[in-house]
């Protein structure tokens, strides 16, 4: 799970420091607010990477997306891309889960059989 969804946020940093980029175009911003929210985004994105596997790291994820939906208000096409990233976001974990599921049945099987092996009963 955690290479999953390491992978979005990633893909997510950049798509703020994008969207940061766009919104440097609204007059009623300035560059200073867009960039210190932009900075704080980004800056979570990465931190969650570090922090997926622990408790809560899924639901600060999923905080992080309702917060880069809620941008689309500043920059209307992070509505878009927000939900995109919502949808990528729940694949991750979604998947990842299944994956890492499956990893540790197939080590017990390993397990199980090289045990069996090392004692011919």
């Amino acid at each position: 799970m955690r290479t999953l969804c390491a992978s979005t946020l990633i893909g997510e940093f950049f798509v703020i420091g994008f969207a940061g980029l766009v919104a440097m175009k609204d007059p009623d911003l300035s560059m200073g607010t867009v960039w210190t929210v932009s900075g704080i985004a980004m800056f979570l994105c990465v931190a969650l990477c570090g922090v997926i596997t622990r408790p809560g790291g899924v639901v600060l994820g999923w905080v992080l997306q309702v917060a880069l939906i809620a941008s689309g208000l500043v920059v209307p096409t992070m509505y878009f891309l927000g939900a995109v990233f919502a949808a990528l976001w729940w694949a991750s974990v979604h998947y990842g889960r299944k994956i890492d599921e499956a990893k540790a049945r197939f080590a017990a099987q390993a397990e199980a059989s090289a045990a069996s092996a090392a004692d011919p009963a």
